[in-house]
């Protein structure tokens, strides 16, 4: 049968993020699918509507970042200093990455598979760039959010996430940084 591909989608809701890392409160890959959709919907309609720039279509963004981390539904959430601590191993998980893909697509009615490929393998050069960016700021987000909870495990990832949003020289997420950021430290009467 190739139709398990909505019941694993799922299951996204049991995978946890930040495995090395003290949390104050745990993040699943479902919560941050969601998270990473908004972001990048509102980095896609900042590019198009405030900066006045090219770019994709908005939705696309979106949906394409609810599916930005599908394949670890099969593969789990590997930890960042993991993941990219040498070119080789980025590379091999790269490709753990893209066979878990592959193999979810196959779990798709045929019909279906088209409109999923490009979702699920990550490879729409278009949309990438932004799902990326969201994906950063989500993270930092979270850690700003775990130093609001006094919990300092996030302090270095706080900064590396900073720094590495800044080196992607994007202007939606410098104007996201520059005009929104500075919320996610309040608190809720403070908002």
């Amino acid at each position: 049968m190739a139709n398990e591909f909505y019941a694993l989608m799922g299951r996204m809701r049991y995978i946890t993020r930040w495995g090395l890392m003290r949390n104050t409160f745990s993040e699943n890959i479902s919560e941050h699918s969601h998270q990473v959709a908004v972001l990048a919907h509102a980095l896609a309609l900042i590019r198009r509507d405030i900066l006045k720039l090219e770019g994709p279509n908005p939705d696309r963004c979106a949906v394409a970042a609810l599916y930005h981390d599908a394949s670890e539904i099969l593969t789990g959430d590997m930890p960042t200093p993991i993941k990219y601590y040498n070119p080789d191993i980025k590379g091999a998980y790269k490709q753990v990455e893209r066979i878990a893909g592959e193999r979810l697509l196959t779990m798709i009615p045929a019909e279906l598979r088209q409109s999923y490929e490009h979702l699920v393998l990550e490879d729409d050069a278009e949309v990438t760039p932004i799902v990326k960016a969201a994906d950063k700021l989500s993270a930092h987000i979270k850690c700003l959010e775990e130093q609001k909870a006094g919990n300092t495990e996030f302090d270095s990832a706080a900064k590396q996430t900073w720094e590495a949003m800044k080196e992607m020289a994007m202007p939606e997420l410098d104007w996201f940084l520059d005009n929104c950021l500075g919320a996610y430290t309040l608190n809720l009467d403070q908002l």
